[in-house]
């Protein structure tokens, strides 16, 4: 077994920005192969939920409102760096052993400001999607920490 960052949304955990959960069928057969760590970076950041909806826009992440919320995005991306560090959810063993056995280090909600991976929002708020990731898939790339999106949790599994 690995330890596995992954989304609090996508076990259920009613913490999106609506308030809601975006629960994952496979998220089980993930809880009975590997330790799973749930994380809501944006909890962790400071934001409540339910939240005002959020984009990025390039270096920056702003409300449907206009309010600007990077630091809060960039506050809970730390946060979840950190308790992958704690927990062992990173490292050269990690992606080591993602390698070996197909396992992931972090699997993220897509299309999140925060959590996306590949494929983020625009900013525009007019449901564009655009190339990019969210702070923490970002900061847990560049610090080395396998990311991926939940759409490729099934073939993992199959």
């Amino acid at each position: 077994k690995m330890k596995i960052l992954i989304s609090a949304c996508l076990l259920g955990i009613p913490c999106r920005y609506d308030g809601k959960a975006k629960p994952q069928p496979w998220a089980e057969a993930l809880a009975a192969r590997h330790d799973i760590v749930p994380v809501c970076p944006e909890q962790l950041g400071g934001l409540p939920t339910p939240r005002t909806p959020s984009e990025r826009r390039g270096d920056r992440v702003v409300m449907n409102t206009g309010a600007d919320v990077t630091e809060q995005y960039r506050r809970g991306a730390e946060a979840a760096l950190r308790l992958c560090r704690l927990t062992g959810c990173e490292a050269e063993e990690v992606v080591r052993l993602a390698r070996l056995y197909g396992a992931r280090a972090a699997i993220l909600k897509e299309r999140s400001p925060s959590c996306g991976c590949g494929e983020i929002y625009d900013g525009s708020f007019s449901g564009t999607l655009t190339a990019g990731d969210g702070v923490t898939a970002e900061l847990l790339r560049k610090n080395g920490i396998p990311v991926y999106g939940e759409s490729h949790v099934a073939a993992l599994l199959d």
